[in-house]
């Protein structure tokens, strides 16, 4: 007998939208049809809901070990299974050790074996001296490596050059790996430095020019070394087009945009103020109604959140130059930005299960997650859409958020997590087993 069925609920998948019953058994998708014959030990109505594939957030920092007090291993999956997601891979930095040998690795994964209720995967860090590591690292599960293009903030984490970033795509290539960058040319963003402190003048000095130069060297090395690329959080059609071109040329690159990039704009975060404070920054309206526009013309891969809190005392001040930049957002920012594409683009809800959920599990060789399917992992996450509210309430270590500033018009009501439920009727729950490490097992597929 079957564990669970979910009846008449709108499955959302690449290929489009279905009314459907899902059968579970053993944490997996056993059945799907429009009308389940026989009985489970559990049915559930899900009628009005959309049954999307668990989100899976392939760029969070939750900090652990070493600076759990900006965000853990345990708050850090309980706040993105409350927004819908049931993966995440997390960040080699800011956690202290930082991710840069396997030793490290195997510690992180450790801790979120005991804390974590999602699933997830760990990404290692390539930084100068510490190329050698990266085949270690990969051995013991790292899914990629990450470099900053410019300084991270973390003295721990230095940044990488030309010749390190080259040198790191060699032996990432050589292990079967992609690399992941932040691509902003550190040359100008100091070229562009102005007087002043205001969150403004900070978005004013990392203009769109620094995020092109970088992501348009990042592409030359991957193309000379035949690495796998992976552009992360890109604010701007012009950086998505530049990858697209360098794609067209025979590049294996892809390209990550957050959904606070497609939700705010530079004017509205001048207003909020720290919270939304984030590097590469926020742009004018006229360059999010642009991002859009590539993200409905297919140049976009894959959303992840980049959530990066801070203690509240490191998010304060006068000086906007000195305050720490980073969203806190993996438990909101999905949500609100399904709501906006049901609103304003309600056919391309089965292209965004492909950004949030399917095409993460591809591009980085994760098996058996991100898609609805018979035979897939049992990651399941029901929301319905409508009028705006509120915010559900936050469960990050720190409460203050970007998202308290945009009123979502999606709701997450289920997540189940290899059939065990992390979220009931909007109630995160006490799952039966903790999350499970997971190990790249598929070629990636850029």
């Amino acid at each position: 007998m079957k564990n669970l069925i979910i009846r008449n609920g709108t499955v959302v998948g690449p290929d489009g939208i279905r009314i459907a019953d899902v059968a579970l058994e053993h944490g997996r998708i056993v059945e799907i049809s429009a009308s389940l014959a026989g009985q489970a030990n559990e049915e559930m109505d899900a009628s009005g809901l959309y049954i999307f594939p668990g989100f899976v957030d392939s760029h969070v920092h939750f900090n652990e070990p070493g600076r759990a007090d900006w965000e853990g291993l345990e708050s850090g999956p309980r706040a993105l299974a409350a927004g819908g997601g049931t993966v995440f891979f997390d960040m080699p930095l800011n956690s202290s050790p930082a991710v840069l040998d396997a030793e490290s690795l195997l510690l992180k994964r450790r801790i979120a074996e005991e804390k974590s209720v999602a699933d997830f995967a760990l990404w290692g860090g390539l930084c100068p001296g510490h190329t050698d590591g990266i085949p270690k690292m990969a051995e013991a599960g790292a899914v990629g490596f990450k470099a900053f293009m410019c300084p991270s903030g973390i003295d721990e984490f230095p940044h990488s050059d030309a010749k390190t970033l080259r040198e790191g795509m060699i032996r990432a290539q050589s292990v079967g790996r992609p690399v992941a960058v932040h691509a902003e040319d550190p040359a100008i963003v100091t070229a562009k430095t102005i007087a002043g402190h205001s969150l403004r003048e900070f978005f004013a000095c990392r203009p769109i020019s620094a995020e092109v130069s970088a992501i348009r060297l990042a592409c030359e090395l991957a193309g000379e070394t035949g690495a796998s690329l992976h552009v992360v959080h890109v604010t701007c059609a012009e950086g998505l087009r530049e990858i697209a071109a360098a794609r067209k040329a025979g590049v294996r690159v892809t390209a990550e945009t957050c959904p606070h990039y497609l939700l705010f704009d530079a004017d509205r975060g001048s207003e909020i103020g720290s919270r939304a404070k984030c590097a590469p920054p926020l742009r004018s309206r006229a360059d999010v109604e642009a991002l859009w526009v590539a993200l409905d013309d297919g140049l976009v891969d894959t959303v992840g959140s980049d959530h990066s809190p801070a203690p509240p005392e490191m998010k304060t001040g006068d000086d906007f130059f000195k305050i720490w930049g980073g969203i806190s957002g993996c438990q909101h920012g999905f949500a609100a930005l399904l709501g906006e594409i049901f609103h304003y683009h309600p056919n391309g809800l089965g292209r965004a299960a492909g950004w949030l959920s399917g095409r993460p599990a591809e591009r980085f060789g994760i098996a058996g997650k991100g898609r609805v399917e018979e035979g897939f992992d049992a990651d399941l996450t029901l929301v319905s859409f409508g009028h705006p509210g509120e915010a559900a309430p936050p469960l990050y270590r720190h409460r203050d958020h970007l998202y308290e500033f945009h009123r979502p018009r999606c709701r997450v009501h289920h997540v189940l997590r290899r059939g065990d439920f992390l979220v009931r009727d909007s109630r995160v729950m006490e799952p039966s087993s903790r999350g499970r490490f997971l190990m790249p097992t598929l070629p990636p597929i850029p």
